[in-house]
């Protein structure tokens, strides 16, 4: 799995995640999303060696992103911003990616978490435990995502584990195989830390 920084850069192979600061802080959901495809079409484009006048991305019944156009049999692809931080994943399996804000302010969301997540959180020390949070909830964000059901699946139903500052395991009675993914911190301008993850489902 690769990670990158440059919206123009070509992985050398997928699965890749593509982490991209703008200047942009969107409003609204509308602004979110037109951020989300414009940076996700130029990165499909440099990917594929295509235009991005060629590149179309829409949406399944369940909400889900997919390549549309050009014709890329067995790509898929997921998308996320948050405070301008965009991150496009692209794979040859069905996969989910997410960003959240590391904010030492912010409540836990514990009747959201797993028990094992709550524990875990509970025996986090103290100045490290907004950032083990934002890791968790992308991480669980990102596995749902890969999903294609959204938080419609009950985000207390399952458990993240984090297994080290880069990688994470989801342990979910629904599903047959435990799920892989990869974790990392982003800087996003000169004080807003930011958590993002990746996770492929077979």
């Amino acid at each position: 799995m690769h990670w990158s920084e440059d919206a123009d850069a070509i992985a050398p192979a997928l699965p890749a995640i593509w982490l991209v600061r703008t200047d942009a802080r969107p409003r609204n959901l509308t602004e979110r999303s037109t951020l989300r495809r414009g940076t996700a079409r130029r990165i499909v484009a440099r990917q594929l060696g295509c235009r991005i006048d060629d590149v179309a991305i829409e949406h399944d019944a369940a909400g889900r992103p997919l390549l549309a156009a050009p014709g890329a049999p067995g790509l898929h692809i997921s998308l996320a911003t948050r405070a301008g931080l965009v991150a496009v994943g692209l794979a040859h399996h069905p996969l989910g990616v997410d960003v959240e804000a590391v904010d030492p302010t912010a409540s836990l969301l514990h009747d959201l978490l797993h028990p094992e997540e709550n524990s875990f959180l509970d025996a986090t020390p103290t100045a490290m435990r907004a950032c083990a949070f934002a890791r968790l909830w992308a991480a669980k964000e990102a596995y749902v995502k890969a999903l294609g059901s959204g938080f419609r699946r009950a985000p207390e139903g399952f458990a993240v584990s984090l297994f080290s500052e880069s990688a994470f395991g989801v342990t979910d009675p629904s599903a047959p195989t435990h799920a892989i993914g990869a974790v990392r911190s982003i800087r996003n301008g000169d004080h807003e830390i930011m958590a993002a993850a990746f996770v492929i489902t077979d």
